[in-house]
């Protein structure tokens, strides 16, 4: 089914995604990536540079100005995953859909000015640092604490499982400035790299995304200048964390959308080039139910999801709708990989397909940005009248 969300401007940037493509994002390079755990400086900023990322970045600020427009996260996300570079589309995320948004939004003058033009060119790196070792989707459950004292904050607190963690030159992260597990006892701080106390800690070994960092950060006695609090208001954090929900949500369900349209076309192209039983896999009749499946599946998915692109760009995408394209389009994402993996055979099990990274990167989808059972919490809540994000 052809879909109809883009228009001109979109397919001409897809242009511009192609081309730093073809000269950025090698096997070669998905390769070294994956082999360090990170993704390298140089391939951030040449991204920066061709113009496709920094796109939330007000172009005041040298950025794109792309924010509320998601369709053009949508086009990279497609170009980049479809030649499966996955990890370098999760670092990409993180930049512009988790860590600048805050400060658009949330940031004052002064921390727009002073973050914003660096981020737009990759010169500084961006990571959220909410999840600790203790608390997960309960956020309230935190003890990262944020003591006032005389012209700013002492951090003391852990963070794990951080995007970008290891990289990162700035982390937006949520602590403890109150009493209790009220909304007005936390706040987010702008930790930056190098402040004494402030560990990045290892890089942690996970399932999948393997060319993108995560580690574990540590604050030991770390000082944070009054400027550092994220909107100069202390008691805010809830609320501000609330306000990028809907976006972080939207773009998991995207990047679900995306694995999953890659994965039917590497599936297609694999079962026509191999054979078994003197016919092409795709000549069986199982072969061509199971896509015709997947097919009908990841047409449903981007009806979906192009809906709520849309409802993102006009202001209309809650909290709660936002939840359910997580969950949704998540779930589907790992129905399709896990029957095109199928459909690979044993070399659906070997690293060096783009099919086998895609499954592992897919399976955190369902956990990150709030698990699954708590996005359904959360719309049951709306249903019985109980709204909660």
């Amino acid at each position: 089914m052809e879909r109809d969300i883009y228009d001109e401007d979109h397919e001409d940037f897809r242009g511009l995604v192609k081309d730093f493509i073809k000269r950025h994002v090698t096997n070669e390079a998905i390769q070294r990536w994956d082999a360090e755990g990170e993704i390298d400086r140089a391939a951030m900023r040449a991204a920066a540079e061709a113009g496709i990322l920094g796109l939330s970045v007000p172009e005041e600020f040298g950025g794109g100005g792309m924010l509320r427009d998601y369709r053009y996260r949508a086009v990279v996300g497609e170009e980049i995953i479809a030649v499966g570079g996955g990890s370098l589309a999760g670092a990409f995320g993180i930049q512009d859909d988790l860590a600048v948004p805050y400060l658009v939004h949330m940031g004052t003058e002064e921390q727009k000015a002073k973050w914003l033009p660096r981020m737009a060119t990759a010169e500084v790196i961006g990571a959220l640092a909410m999840t600790e070792p203790g608390a997960g989707s309960d956020l309230r459950g935190i003890s990262t604490t944020a003591k006032k004292v005389e012209g700013g904050y002492v951090i003391n607190g852990a963070k794990t499982f951080i995007s970008s963690g290891k990289t990162a030159d700035l982390v937006v992260t949520f602590v403890k400035t109150g009493e209790g597990n009220r909304p007005d006892a936390f706040s987010i701080v702008l930790i930056e790299n190098g402040m004494d106390g402030f560990d990045h800690g290892k890089k942690l070994s996970k399932l999948g995304s393997h060319g993108h960092d995560t580690a574990e950060l540590s604050f030991t006695d770390v000082f944070v200048p009054e400027e550092n609090l994220l909107g100069g208001q202390e008691g805010r954090g809830f609320v501000q964390l609330m306000m990028n929900l809907p976006l972080e949500r939207l773009s998991i369900g995207v990047a679900g959308a995306c694995a999953a349209q890659a994965a039917l076309a590497w599936t297609v192209d694999y079962t026509k080039s191999r054979e078994a039983f003197g016919q092409r896999i795709i000549d069986f009749q199982n072969t061509r139910f199971k896509l015709a499946d997947v097919a009908a599946t990841v047409d449903a998915l981007w009806a979906y999801v192009d809906r709520a692109l849309l409802a993102y760009k006009d202001g209309k995408l809650s909290a709660e709708e936002a939840a359910k394209v997580k969950f949704w389009a998540s779930e589907r994402e790992w129905e399709v990989l896990d029957t095109c993996l199928q459909l690979h055979g044993g070399y659906g099990y070997m690293n060096e397909y783009p099919i086998t990274r895609a499954f592992a990167d897919a399976r955190v989808h369902r956990i990150y940005g709030g698990t699954n059972e708590i996005m359904r919490d959360i719309v049951s809540r709306q249903l019985a009248g109980k709204p909660g994000a």
